[in-house]
């Protein structure tokens, strides 16, 4: 191929060829800046949890909550190859909403298929489950080795009373050592743990409300 002079090129078209290769290599760089990847939003994605066999009566789902540390739209990891002690959270990349939110629409979607599932602003009576989220992190046991791990703790309450509880504990692995892996490790464990939950409430025995 010949050389680009102004030869081969009116000064006009060579003029604007630069300006493409400028542009080009401009919106390259700008790719590839943190300020580009600012923004870069995960959730759960599809529910991919199987349902269960067998109905329920309805059943009120509190929202899941979650102590102060999980209560951010961050992404957070633990590197506890160097420091189990020492959690930090990605700079660039975010869920759509903080992990107790996610879960509790994760939680209510599965068990409709189940029977009706209510609020707690719902004044209807019914048996009321109760999540509380304890862990929800990226787990580093190596370098380039990491592994989802989610903790919810479930109780189960009716007539005021308490008729079950009991803690869950999904682990997944990631399938590479960055926040892409971390989140589709954490919402493959965040299915597994709903699963975990749905099973658990078949083996409860629930009266619906009179």
């Amino acid at each position: 191929m010949p050389p680009l002079t102004q030869r081969a090129f009116p000064s006009g078209a060579l003029a604007a060829l630069v300006l493409v290769f400028v542009m080009s290599a401009a919106l390259a760089g700008c790719a590839g800046t943190p300020s580009a990847l600012a923004d870069i939003r995960y959730d759960l994605g599809p529910n991919t949890t199987p349902s269960s066999s067998g109905s329920l009566p309805a059943i009120k789902v509190l929202d899941v909550t979650a102590p102060s540390t999980l209560d951010s739209d961050r992404l957070i990891y633990r590197l506890s190859y160097a420091d189990a002690q020492r959690t930090a959270a990605y700079a660039n990349s975010h869920w759509t909403m903080p992990p107790a939110q996610l879960l509790t629409q994760r939680l209510r979607s599965v068990l409709t298929s189940r029977g009706a599932v209510l609020t707690g602003a719902d004044g209807v009576r019914a048996p009321v489950l109760r999540v509380d989220l304890d862990e929800f992190e990226q787990v580093f046991d190596g370098q380039s080795q990491s592994h989802a791990a989610v903790t919810a703790r479930a109780t189960l309450i009716q007539a005021g009373k308490v008729i079950g509880q009991h803690t869950f504990i999904a682990r997944a692995p990631a399938s590479s050592a960055d926040a892409a892996g971390g989140a589709a490790a954490l919402a493959a464990a965040s299915d597994d743990l709903v699963a975990q939950i749905d099973a658990w409430l078949g083996m409860q025995t629930l009266v619906a409300a009179q």
